[in-house]
């Protein structure tokens, strides 16, 4: 029995007609008197779309779900959520993230729910899922859909989309054929499931695990993997019981929980773009979680885990190492293992006695791929409000580098230059792109691995320094610095770099500068424009005037929690 009152009671003990109507409407799906016996509803909120293959068989795990909510005496109802996918969303589906938090927060809250189980996958899905339950602050356990099967072709073990880049890279070389690149394309994607790589999505899946609000093993078990059903059922259960005792994510996303995740993302060598997504997140909660704090774990949190792009296994591999429970174990001197999670557990008596049986794949402390964190943030006369760049893809020998600025406008202006052989451009220079941030993009597009000039590619070059406002899939490598803030759409210094400056990186101090004297910066940034032309209408308009900047998790300003109560205060007040 519940410790309190149920929210879906205010539905259906409403003493007009409408209560009536409403267990009337249950009853059309062919249901008894469930609405009425006091047992809870637990809402199943899915991201299932067949334009997004890494969600595509979310239906199969909404019924394990269910029937995991019926063993335990609830009553599941499934309903969808937008669901914006990398592959297809142009020009991202980041553009949209915010859109899809703002259904799910809408749909929790205007329903009779008790609890809901979130089912997400792709990169956008999982965040947006858990900014909107946040919000809503309902009962809310987080499942995802797993990782793809280990790929391979012609005998290498590939991974989704790390060597698609990769080799993207020699086909523009003319190190493989058009023959060899559709080969490689039959084979990349072999199961159901989301990038088997250390991308965005398992980032993601591995965070909120370490955040307790996804159930042990969330975050690497396999799609095509029987545990994975087994695991949504069990969160139908855990569902139930959230509902049961009225736990809600404020609860369980404390700021504890989020430096959990935080060390993590550094010990997995995760996404950059983690960092936006919990801020975004925390945002929601009224948690205040600055890009300083990313940087501070990280310079005292081993890199442990050896996956693509970062190292040389896959998701497959890092679950059969032991997964998310046996890397909290193995590091559990760095965590608080005291907070709590959606079992009813603490995260420390999730994890008791999870083991590591890879040591390839989860490194012991005593030997870290690398003392310090995969991640690190940046700041400097060209990112006043930071940037981000992540060491443990890059090359070691560009971690400290000068270099003179090629800049390329925008992603046209990049398309149509960078392969032209008239281009002015050394292997040692630094390749800049500008206009692709939250505003200029817009969405902050996953422009920031600027392609290597062909010339340079053909003499052997595989990498340089790029740097940009825009972000980069999880699965991406090399020296790249992203997310620089202010974005040049918005008049930040971004805007102001011309060819042959000179930008010098310092990664090991933490520095990201353009070397021009402080007044000529000003100068020129006095005769920048600002930004593009808005949108005239719908949700771009709305986009372009309350997305805020990459360090503030490119939330909507309205709602941030904060920011929320703040505008509430000064309506209440007029």
């Amino acid at each position: 029995m519940p410790s309190v009152r149920r929210r879906s009671r205010d539905w259906f003990d409403d003493p007009q007609i409408y209560g009536w109507l409403r267990t009337a409407a249950l009853r059309g799906l062919g249901l008894t008197a469930v609405a009425s016996d006091d047992r809870p509803i637990i809402g199943i909120a899915n991201t299932w779309s067949e334009l997004t293959h890494c969600n595509a068989h979310l239906r199969q795990l909404a019924e394990a779900v269910r029937r995991g909510v019926w063993q335990t005496g609830g009553l599941p109802l499934e309903f969808p959520v937008l669901s914006p996918g990398e592959f297809h969303s142009r020009p991202t589906a980041m553009l949209y993230r915010n859109l899809a938090s703002m259904d799910a927060e809408e749909a929790i809250r205007s329903n009779p729910l008790d609890a809901v189980v979130l089912l997400g996958g792709c990169d956008k899905t999982t965040p947006a899922l858990l900014m909107g339950a946040a919000s809503a602050d309902v009962p809310a356990i987080l499942v995802t859909g797993g990782p793809q099967l280990n790929a391979h072709w012609r005998g290498e073990t590939v991974g989704s989309c790390t060597d698609c880049r990769r080799y993207q890279v020699e086909l523009r070389a003319g190190r493989i054929t058009e023959a060899d690149w559709a080969d490689l394309q039959s084979n990349m994607i072999r199961s159901a499931g989301h990038c088997m790589t250390m991308g965005t999505a398992s980032t993601m899946a591995c965070l909120v695990e370490a955040l307790g609000i996804a159930p042990p093993g969330n975050g690497a078990i396999p799609a095509a993997d029987s545990r994975r059903l087994q695991l949504a059922e069990s969160a139908g259960r855990y569902a139930v019981d959230l509902a049961n005792r009225d736990v809600r994510p404020s609860q369980i996303l404390t700021p504890a929980a989020f430096d959990n995740a935080i060390r993590v993302l550094h010990a997995i060598g995760g996404s950059t773009n983690a960092v936006i997504h919990l801020i975004a997140i925390a945002g929601r909660l009224g948690i205040d979680l600055e890009l300083e704090r990313f940087d501070e774990l990280s310079r005292s949190t081993p890199l442990l885990v050896d996956l693509k792009p970062a190292g040389r296994f896959l998701m497959e591999d890092f679950c059969y190492a032991g997964g998310v429970p046996a890397l909290i174990a193995e590091m559990g001197q760095f965590l608080d293992l005291t907070t709590p999670t959606v079992t009813g557990r603490t995260l420390g008596e999730n994890c008791a006695g999870a083991q590591v049986w890879n040591r390839e794949v989860i490194r012991p402390l005593d030997r870290p791929l690398h003392p310090e964190g995969g991640l690190a943030v940046l700041h400097g006369s060209l990112a006043p409000a930071g940037a981000i760049i992540k060491p443990a893809a890059a090359t070691p020998t560009l971690l400290t580098h000068r270099g003179r600025a090629v800049v390329f406008e925008d992603h046209d202006d990049l398309f149509h230059r960078v392969d032209d052989p008239s281009l002015d451009v050394r292997p040692d220079d630094v390749l800049v792109l500008r206009r692709a941030g939250p505003i200029g993009g817009p969405g902050m597009p996953e422009w920031g691995l600027l392609p290597i000039p062909k010339k340079l590619l053909a003499a052997g070059v595989r990498d340089m320094v790029r740097i940009s406002d825009a972000r980069i899939s999880g699965t991406a490598y090399g020296t790249v610095v992203v997310h620089v803030s202010p974005e040049s759409a918005a008049g930040g210094a971004l805007a102001a770099v011309r060819s042959g400056d000179l930008i010098e990186l310092d990664v090991p101090n933490r520095r990201l500068d353009l070397l021009v004297e402080p007044q000529e910066l000003t100068r020129r940034l006095a005769t920048v424009a600002k930004a593009k032309s808005q949108p005239d209408r719908g949700y771009g308009l709305l986009y372009a005037q309350h997305v805020l900047q990459a360090e503030q998790g490119c939330d909507f300003d309205f709602l941030c929690a904060t920011n929320a109560r703040q505008s509430r205060a000064r309506s209440g007040a007029e």
